[in-house]
């Protein structure tokens, strides 16, 4: 399955406001309070980022497992997948909330499509269902360097005036990633879709972006 960049830029951007997606239409939401999740129809899951403090505090700011009283940041305590693989573990643990809510209702994505926080779970569950995906803004969920299997599903397109996709430091990105530098930086957190959608037509007239993604 392909799907537009441009259509999926203004998905992601629309996310936030599940109302004003009318076609193609919401069938299903995650319930979790603190997961953020819907499926459209054709198969298309739509990930939006961030929404809470909860969010910050249970999934973007755990980069590594949580001790009793603090933080520990050894590598060896990082989160590992099937692949053997160490990942973030908040956005393993994001991923895998969406992953179990999938199974209980016997849906299967064909396409993904995240930002920010949603990003980061879209280059995890593309790997897991080997389907394409497109994120924006995304950080980064792998903690080795190394290439693991269906890695370039994912098309991450983020801004160069943008910091969170350099976060955290110590991960990589599990995507083919695509850094597109404003005209002009933004003050301020070049991160919301609106800035994202700013930068997608400078993209594709550049020939930067494709104009529609399928997986690598």
């Amino acid at each position: 399955m392909q799907f537009s960049i441009e259509d999926a830029a203004k998905l992601a951007e629309a996310s936030y406001e599940t109302g004003r997606i009318t076609s193609p239409v919401v069938t299903h939401s995650c319930p979790d309070r603190d997961v953020q999740a819907h499926m459209l129809e054709g198969g298309i899951l739509l990930l939006p980022g961030s929404n809470s403090v909860s969010d910050y505090r249970k999934f973007n700011l755990r980069p590594l497992r949580l001790g009793k009283r603090k933080l520990i940041m050894n590598a060896d305590k990082a989160e590992t997948g099937a692949s053997g693989t160490a990942w973030h573990q908040g956005f393993l643990a994001y991923s895998s909330v969406i992953f179990h809510w999938l199974l209980i209702n016997n849906l299967n994505p064909k396409f993904i499509i995240g930002h920010s926080l949603g990003a980061a779970a879209a280059q995890i569950l593309a790997k897991s269902y080997q389907v394409p995906a497109i994120g924006f803004a995304g950080p980064r969920p792998k903690f080795s360097r190394n290439r693991v299997k269906h890695d370039r599903k994912c098309l991450l397109i983020n801004r160069g005036d943008d910091p969170v996709p350099k976060l955290p430091t110590s991960f990589f990105h599990l995507a083919k990633v695509t850094r597109i530098s404003p005209s002009q930086n933004e003050f301020g957190l070049a991160h919301s879709m609106r800035h994202y959608r700013a930068i997608i037509d400078r993209g594709l007239e550049q020939n930067l972006l494709p104009s529609h993604w399928a997986g690598a």
